[in-house]
Parts: C-alpha cells; structure tokens; sequence
C-alpha cells in the first residue's frame, strides 16, 4: 500500500512460505511472530489462513510502522501486535505454534539463544516453531550467503548466518527437536521445531 514502508524481500518469500505453513499449522489455533517487522507477512497469511489466530509482535521503536500495516490490512484473526523485546519480559501466554523470519542473523547469538528459550517455554507440547532464513550447515555455507554473512559482520560482528549444528544444540538443551529442514528459494530455508 503507497505510503507504507515496505520490505522487498517479504514480497518475494511470502507466498512459498505460507504454502508450507498451511501444512505445518494445519491443527494450531494460535500462532506468535516473534519480529514480524513492517507486518507485511502476518497481513498476507492471516487472511488466508483464517482458522488460525496470527499474533504478531515487536519492540518498541518498530511498534509503529507495524500498527500502520495491521491498521491497513484489518482481519479478525490480527489481533493488536505485543510489545516484544527479547532481553526485555515476554508477554504471559501460551501458543501451539512460533514462526519468525529473518530474525537469527540480525541477533547476537546471545539474542538468539534467548529467544529459543522464550519460545520453547512458551509453546504447548508437540507445538511447531518455523524460522525462515539463510542458515549454514556443518561450518558450510552458500557462497550468497556468505557475502550476505560477511555484509552482515561488517555492519556490526555480532551478527551473522548461523550454523545449523549449533542451533541444534541449543533447541535440544530448551526442549525443541529438529522435526524438518525445508529447501526455500533464494538460498533459504525453513527450520522446524517441535517442542518435546
């Protein structure tokens, strides 16, 4: 929509990965966006997944832009975005299901880690947490995106692609197992997690 700020890159990706989340939240009622950004996926998916409840969330100095979207595009299933910092408090809830989208690489591990955590306690037994984005595997790394990871770094060395591998470790310490590794276009990926 003109006047909106728009994230490009959402546009490209939105539509295979809702083809996949129609299958992998086929039975979930509630889903948490953890850094849903501009907005821009949750207003595409919620319409057209509209058994599910899509929370959308983010900090603080990107509240605003986000309100805009959602205001934009209403659905019943939007409900008010949360405020959510990952060093800060979550929100009290619980869900069956997580999905964030080019989040881990933006985190310091640190970050990330946290947010493994926060989700994990958050999430139901069995529940699915989907994040999207460009990953390693096994220290090997495509070579997009590993300009993308040195780009990355140079902007500030706390971020970066992270290693498949060591997110493995850290789900399987909070209680998520790896349950699929989904091929996206562009050199992404899809993670799924279940919860134990």
């Amino acid at each position: 929509m003109t006047g909106l700020p728009s994230a490009p890159a959402t546009e490209r990706n939105r539509a295979p990965i809702l083809a996949e989340l129609e299958a992998l939240f086929a039975q979930s009622k509630t889903v948490l966006e953890i850094g849903s950004g501009t907005g821009q996926h949750a207003v595409y998916f919620a319409p057209r997944l509209p058994r599910l409840i899509w929370q959308t969330s983010e900090m603080p100095v990107n509240m605003g832009v986000l309100q805009r979207w959602l205001a934009a595009h209403p659905n019943a299933n939007l409900p008010p975005p949360l405020v959510l910092d990952v060093d800060g408090e979550w929100p009290d809830l619980s869900v069956d299901a997580a999905f964030s989208a080019n989040t881990a690489h933006i985190m310091s591990w640190r970050q990330v880690c946290v947010t493994f955590h926060g989700v994990a306690a958050r999430l139901v037994s069995s529940g699915f947490y989907v994040l999207y984005g460009p990953f390693a595997f096994g220290g090997r790394i495509e070579p997009s995106n590993a300009r993308f990871d040195a780009s990355l770094k140079a902007q500030k060395p706390s971020m970066g692609v992270r290693d498949l591998e060591e997110l493995e470790a850290l789900a399987e310490f909070v209680g998520l197992r790896l349950h699929r590794v989904i091929a996206m276009p562009a050199n992404n990926h899809l993670l799924v997690w279940q919860k134990r």
